[in-house]
């Protein structure tokens, strides 16, 4: 019977600190993370820009290649929308918001699974022969104080996945 008390006492415990830690932490996150591309910045933004590119390089599409994927609006830039849905990377839906073909693409995301959303932008800046392209996002996780916890490890989570698909656009923009 003593061990049942302590037992419920930590997990009392536990419950405050999650509940109450979420409520004081931040529901905003950001990411960003970039790379250079031996490549016309047009090049690289036409990649971006058509939402049925993405499958060629997105770390997210390449996991799971049975995502079903809808497409509407636009062809390509500002409203451009698509939406997925994969048991393994979960369900969002993308809609490109502002386009400058060859320095930008902004976007914004919702992720229905946690009623959250987010929003950001691929700048590209063309020296030479090279561009640079930077991924960021900006998210919020909302009143949830669980999905809080969540922006504190949004960087790590989430910007890997940058890394590796900014790996594969370069890969395949640098493609003759």
């Amino acid at each position: 019977m003593q061990i049942l008390k302590w037992l419920l006492g930590i997990v009392v415990v536990l419950v405050i600190v999650a509940v109450g830690g979420g409520m004081v932490l931040s529901p905003t996150f950001k990411v960003q993370r970039s790379a250079t591309i031996q490549a016309p910045a047009q090049k690289v933004y036409e990649l971006v820009a058509d939402p049925r590119q993405w499958k060629a390089w997105s770390a997210w599409n390449r996991r799971d290649p049975n995502m079903r994927i809808e497409y509407s609006g636009a062809a390509s830039g500002t409203g451009a929308v698509w939406a997925w849905q994969s048991e393994s990377q979960g369900d969002g839906r993308m809609t490109f918001t502002t386009a400058e073909p060859g320095r930008k693409l902004g976007y914004d995301l919702y992720f229905p699974d946690f009623g959250t959303t987010s929003s950001g932008e691929l700048a590209m800046t063309e020296s030479g022969n090279a561009t640079q392209i930077t991924w960021t996002m900006n998210g919020d996780m909302g009143r949830n104080p669980l999905y809080r916890w969540m922006s504190l490890f949004a960087d790590n989570m989430v910007g890997k996945d940058f890394s590796e698909g900014l790996a594969n656009l370069k890969a395949l923009a640098e493609k003759p």
